[in-house]
């Protein structure tokens, strides 16, 4: 009997494969990153369940909060509407008894930037020892009403408890202004070119006499476009014209625009009655300025107010369906 022997080139089978141990957790965090975070997520959702979105009339009181927060700041330090309550403006400005008083749009960022200019028609409210014979807010002896009308003030929805008025410019602190050269007010010997001037037609078209008068540092000398029936700088001072001057520290803003009635819509003109006398713009640069930083300002605005009209409109579908 022949024995079999086995060939040397023969290769011998390799033992069974061994099964890997386990890994730690931290060797399947290294290879496997991705998949512990899901698995953690995926029992932080477990434990916490379905995030639940809050209702229509738990986020509107959060909506209307939202928005007089943002329409007081706004009105506090950018702009804000001011009702014309007298003819002293006109025909620039309409207010008048009988009649659909202006609703102007006032900037309050321009004097943040730059100096109240001749010609610049502006609002301010009155020193204290102006008469309050054009107008003045009305408002209720009852505590409890005159909250709510302080409160509707804060928002344009009733006039402010203060004493403003509006007027133009027509000299600057340092200049000195008299009048008359042929019915012409005069700045610094030199009459105006005001082309904005209107005459009240039952009363006769000449100006008053007054001055000269410097007006001090700090101040300004205001007059109304409706030039004979106006009670400005020349008659509040009661025979002492300098205390006729405005502070500038008084100074609310500058009207930009007429926003109502809306056959009025247009922008309020500013007219230098200066400009032929002498060059007192400051360089083209600075007075876009404020033009520019009050455009870069809407856009944020504007941005969150459309962001809470569409949260608002989301709202009411959810609610109706």
């Amino acid at each position: 009997m022949t024995d079999v022997v086995p060939s040397q080139n023969q290769q011998s089978n390799p033992d069974p494969e061994e099964p890997k141990p386990i890994s730690s957790e931290s060797e399947q965090a290294e290879s496997e990153p991705g998949l512990l975070a899901g698995a953690a997520t995926s029992r932080t959702r477990r434990r916490r369940g379905p995030e639940k979105k809050r209702s229509f009339w738990k986020e509107l009181p959060i909506l209307i909060v939202t928005a007089l927060v943002l329409t007081i700041l706004i009105q506090t330090f950018l702009a804000r509407v001011y009702v014309i309550p007298s003819e002293s403006m006109e025909m620039t400005l309409v207010g008048c008894d009988g009649c659909t008083d202006d609703r102007v749009l006032v900037d309050k960022l321009t004097y943040d930037f730059a100096n109240v200019s001749p010609g610049d028609v502006i609002v301010f409210k009155a020193p204290d020892n102006w008469d309050k014979s054009e107008f003045q807010a009305q408002q209720s002896d009852n505590p409890i009403v005159r909250g709510f009308e302080n409160a509707a003030s804060a928002i344009s929805l009733y006039p402010p408890n203060e004493y403003d008025l509006i007027k133009r410019v027509v000299a600057v602190g340092g200049q000195t202004v008299q009048c008359c050269d042929n019915n012409r007010v005069v700045v610094d010997g030199k009459p105006l070119n005001e082309p904005y001037i209107y005459w009240r037609p039952d009363y006769p078209p000449t100006q008053m006499t007054f001055g000269p008068v410097k007006v001090p540092d700090g101040k300004l000398w205001v007059m109304g476009d409706n030039r004979n029936n106006s009670d400005d700088s020349r008659l509040q001072g009661h025979g002492d014209l300098l205390a006729g001057a405005v502070p500038v520290a008084n100074v609310i803003g500058k009207a930009r625009l007429i926003v109502l009635p809306p056959q009025r819509w247009g922008g309020v003109t500013t007219v230098d009655p200066q400009a032929q006398a002498s060059a007192l713009h400051a360089p083209a640069w600075q007075e876009g300025l404020p033009a520019g930083v009050g455009l870069a300002a809407a856009f944020p605005t504007l941005w969150i107010g459309r962001r809470i009209r569409r949260k608002m409109f989301g709202l009411f579908a959810r609610s109706d369906s």
